[in-house]
């Protein structure tokens, strides 16, 4: 660990995203069996995504859950592979987040910081490291996810 300090805190996870090539089967499991209700929809061509954004939690900090499929399931990004698809989690100073861990060598997936589909800023840590990049998220994708003040004074409480 480096002797400079740390810009920024991870306060919790933000969402879990889940892929299919049927999402109706994932919603019927997790919204009619096991009771999570559904919030929203989300969809980008660019993304190659069609979602079902769900919710558990208080309010003030919930947890998403979000229900995806491809639109076309032999286009990348393949939502639905695998189908634990990423992990988001809400940080304090997104900007300072991604500075200081691309400045350590930390693999991002390309789009850099962008409004998300639940409108924070993220970003995405790549899954695997480059020859330039050494750093990644080891097999997984994480989601890095600009916190609302409101949820930075809630989960920093804890």
């Amino acid at each position: 660990m480096s002797d400079e300090a740390r810009p920024f805190r991870v306060l919790g996870v933000q969402q879990i995203a889940i892929g299919a090539l049927d999402r109706e089967k994932l919603r019927h499991f997790w919204c009619d069996l096991l009771g999570v209700e559904q919030q929203g929809t989300y969809q980008s061509a660019a993304e190659n995504v069609v979602e079902d954004i769900l919710r558990l939690g208080p309010a003030s900090a919930p947890v998403e859950i979000d229900l995806m499929q491809p639109l076309d399931p032999a286009r990348a990004p393949r939502v639905h592979e695998p189908a634990l698809n990423h992990l988001g989690l809400w940080v304090d100073d997104l900007r300072a987040a991604h500075a200081w861990l691309e400045a350590r060598g930390v693999r991002f997936a390309p789009g850099g910081i962008r409004s998300g589909a639940a409108g924070h800023d993220v970003c995405f840590i790549h899954p695997k490291p480059s020859a330039d990049k050494p750093e990644s998220g080891q097999g997984v994708l994480i989601e890095l996810v600009q916190a609302p003040a409101s949820v930075v004074s809630e989960l920093s409480r804890r």
